[in-house]
């Protein structure tokens, strides 16, 4: 019989548990929410310490007993990846499931807060953004790391993508990341990574001439693929939105 939580907290963190344990309490007496969709993220500080805690909503009947039986809960996945990929995203804290009846209700992950100071939307969105070229080079660099480390975010848009200025280099870190796998990448692999990026074409054009670099490629065979890519990958989710009604983005 389930016992009607399970945890599992990082060796590092042994001082949250009680928090992770009374997590239900923190989450709902916090207001500082930086992210509502349909899961819910907040920033907590805890032992003068800056967390980030996501909230994952509660699955519907059927997921309910998938979660419980058959698949890892969005929350361990989580963690158990962010452990996996410790260079590339925030310190995993734990995770924490919930169950009513015997099957998982809510459950949350726990990291340390990255204090970056803007995410990649920033410079693919304005032209003028200060060291605009030398963040995308920067990024090329980083996304040839995380490729040849063989992991594939399959959520590797602006906002999952956050970057801190340091001693003049860029540090980046991935979040978001319950949605991955982890194989040898082949080169178009590598190349569909960037269209979730939205990038104009001539910013995508900076990138890639970097990644070829670093791949050792002909970068005008590698810029007509990426772009190639990115354009149908913007006119799929254009002819999705136009069949809602919505409005259509460049």
């Amino acid at each position: 019989k389930l016992s009607n939580y399970k945890f599992i907290l990082n060796e590092e963190f042994k001082k949250f548990e009680y928090f992770l344990c009374n997590i239900k309490q923190f989450f709902k007496e916090n207001s500082n929410t930086i992210h509502k969709a349909r899961n819910e993220l907040k920033v907590i500080e805890h032992e003068n310490q800056k967390l980030v805690v996501k909230y994952f909503k509660i699955p519907h009947f059927i997921n309910k007993i998938v979660y419980t039986f058959f698949k890892k809960s969005k929350a361990q996945k989580s963690y158990e990846y962010a452990l996996k990929i410790k260079d590339f995203t925030p310190k995993p804290i734990g995770y924490i499931e919930f169950y009513k009846f015997g099957l998982l209700d809510e459950s949350y992950f726990v990291s340390e807060k990255f204090d970056y100071d803007f995410t990649i939307r920033e410079p693919l969105l304005d032209i003028n953004f200060p060291n605009k070229d030398e963040i995308l080079k920067a990024f090329a660099k980083f996304t040839f790391e995380l490729h040849e480390a063989g992991i594939f975010h399959f959520d590797y848009s602006p906002g999952n993508i956050l970057i801190k200025k340091e001693n003049g280099n860029f540090i980046f870190k991935i979040v978001d990341i319950n949605r991955m796998k982890f194989f040898d990448l082949e080169l178009n692999d590598r190349l569909k990574n960037f269209s979730k990026l939205w990038a104009k074409d001539e910013d995508l054009e900076v990138i890639i001439k970097e990644h070829a670099r670093f791949l050792q490629k002909d970068e005008k065979e590698l810029v007509s693929k990426a772009l190639d890519f990115s354009h149908k990958h913007k006119a799929k989710i254009n002819f999705k939105k136009r069949l809602k009604g919505k409005k259509v983005v460049d």
